[in-house]
């Protein structure tokens, strides 16, 4: 790759990766507004562009998305061990965790 290619092509991730972080704060931005008004269709869209965002994120600072997938099982079961809050008061991480393991079939067996 040409010199002056290489130089766009890094100005344009560095776009990306700032354009990215703004997608994730406005999508946060529409999550409080869509809670403040209790519109679940609205949270819905906010907190899948959330997700959505936060991969293509980790994919232009070089993370895949296995990795980042991988990453967030590794917290949960983290999280479940250590007893976090939510998981004592409602069992929300074990039940993520399952979420995950029906989907994909045991996420550590790969």
């Amino acid at each position: 790759m040409e010199q002056g290619n290489k130089e766009l092509d890094i100005a344009r991730n560095i776009r990306t990766i700032d354009w990215l972080r703004t997608e994730i704060l406005e999508h946060i931005t529409h999550l409080f507004k869509a809670m403040w008004q209790n519109r679940e269709e609205l949270m819905l869209e906010a907190l899948a562009g959330i997700v959505m965002a936060t991969f293509l994120l980790g994919k232009r600072l070089g993370i895949s998305y296995s990795r980042l997938e991988n990453k967030v099982l590794v917290k949960l079961n983290a999280s479940i061990r250590e007893d976090h809050e939510i998981e004592k008061w409602y069992g929300d991480m074990t039940s993520l965790l399952h979420f995950w393991q029906d989907k994909r079939g045991d996420p550590f067996d790969r």
